[in-house]
C-alpha cells in the first residue's frame, strides 16, 4: 500500500508561514487599502502611488474572481498529483480569495485541498 501524501515537518512549517503571510497581507489590503475611505478618495482623485496601484490591481483581480479560480485550479491539480508547490499555491490564492470577496470558489478549493491530503503520494521517479 502506498503512503499518503503528507508534507514533512519542515515543509509544514513553511506552508503554515506561507498561509499566515498570505492571509495577513490580504487582510492588510482589504482593511487598510481597499476599504479605507481616505485611501479610496485619494486614489480616485488621481494619486499615483504604489498603494493606489495595489488597490487598483487587487480590485480588478477580485472583480473577475481571479483569486478564487486560481485557487480552484491549483487545488484540482493538487488533487490529481499532490505536491508541496501546488499546496502552497492553493494556500496563497485561497487565502487571498477568502479575504478578498471570492469566498465561494476559495472555500471549494480549501475543501479539495483537504481531500488531497488523503491521496497517495506520487511515485518516485526512475
Amino acid at each position: 500500500m502506498r503512503r499518503l501524501f503528507l508534507p514533512t515537518p519542515r515543509q509544514t512549517i513553511v506552508l503554515v508561514a506561507v498561509g499566515f503571510l498570505s492571509v495577513g497581507y490580504a487582510l492588510y489590503l482589504r482593511y487598510r487599502v481597499i476599504e479605507q475611505p481616505a485611501v479610496a478618495l485619494a486614489c480616485e482623485a488621481g494619486l499615483k502611488t504604489l498603494t493606489c496601484a495595489m488597490r487598483a490591481l487587487a480590485t480588478e483581480l477580485f472583480r473577475h474572481s481571479v483569486f478564487g479560480w486560481s485557487a480552484l485550479v491549483a487545488a484540482v491539480l493538487n488533487l490529481i498529483r499532490p505536491s508541496v508547490v501546488l499546496l502552497a499555491a492553493t494556500l496563497i490564492a485561497g487565502g487571498f480569495g477568502i479575504v478578498l470577496y471570492n469566498v465561494d470558489l476559495s472555500a471549494l478549493a480549501a475543501a479539495l485541498l483537504l481531500i488531497s491530503l488523503a491521496r497517495p503520494a506520487p511515485a518516485a521517479g526512475p
